[in-house]
């Protein structure tokens, strides 16, 4: 190109200008592979699972979540309403999988909504308070939730949370063992959101549980979409699957 032709430069893959002489202000031109490296879209995902955080008022379902999602800790989290959700991507496997992590309310007058996203959730992680014992006593009543709406191939993890609250505990880690012990292919874990003491192992546990089960065949678009919906589902569907025949709490 001639001096003086006044032709504007042309911009190249994501924005970096074009590799001749004289770019602006000085700055070194990209190269071609860079622009090109900087363009690609992030890898879709190869999986989308749903998981649920079930138990009563108060045992710390929110917290473990954000502090899973966000890595954030609030002393005074204020009951959840209904149903709340997250997102949050991880790779495992070598697999990239999104997940969206529904926390539900723990008051029995939520139930109604609540027991509509136990369907389609491929992991269930059942929260107690170790330092309250009325929330380890309520456990049966929220298995029977899982066995009438659950999937028989939904993976369960038992979560005593608080663990920072150790000279409070009412609840020991033997008795916690045993319930899981009780329920077949339920593991245990004891955690403390505000320490963040076992919280990432929690999710990842569950998540390398659930890819176990997958067949190594699947094409990724039978399983998930590469974007994300950021609407909940609907909080009552149309109807609730039939109770399951079997019951897996004894």
């Amino acid at each position: 190109m001639e001096p003086g032709s006044g032709l504007p430069q042309r911009r190249v893959g994501g924005g970096g200008l074009d590799l001749g002489a004289g770019s602006a202000g000085g700055s070194p031109a990209l190269s071609g592979g860079q622009a090109r490296r900087r363009k690609q879209p992030p890898r879709p995902a190869d999986f989308k699972l749903q998981v649920i955080i079930i138990g009563s008022r108060g045992v710390g379902k929110t917290s473990l979540m954000e502090r899973f999602t966000d890595d954030t800790f609030c002393e005074a989290c204020k009951s959840t309403v209904g149903v709340d959700f997250k997102i949050k991507t991880v790779e495992l496997r070598g697999k990239k999988i999104r997940l969206q992590i529904w926390d539900t309310a723990g008051q029995e007058r939520f139930n109604s909504i609540t027991s509509a996203y136990y369907r389609s959730a491929k992991g269930i992680i059942l929260v107690y308070d170790i330092t309250k014992k009325e929330t380890f006593d309520d456990l049966p009543k929220w298995m029977k939730m899982i066995d009438k709406y659950a999937s028989e191939d939904a993976e369960l993890l038992l979560v005593g949370n608080k663990l920072d609250c150790e000279v409070d505990r009412e609840i020991s880690r033997q008795q916690g063992e045993k319930f899981a012990q009780q329920i077949t292919g339920m593991r245990f874990c004891e955690a403390s959101a505000k320490d963040n003491f076992n919280v990432d192992e929690i999710f990842l546990k569950l998540v390398d549980d659930i890819l176990k089960k997958m067949p190594l065949d699947v094409i990724r678009n039978e399983l998930s979409n590469s974007i994300l919906s950021l609407q909940p589902e609907p909080e009552i569907p149309p109807e609730l699957p039939p109770p399951r025949p079997h019951v897996r709490c004894c």
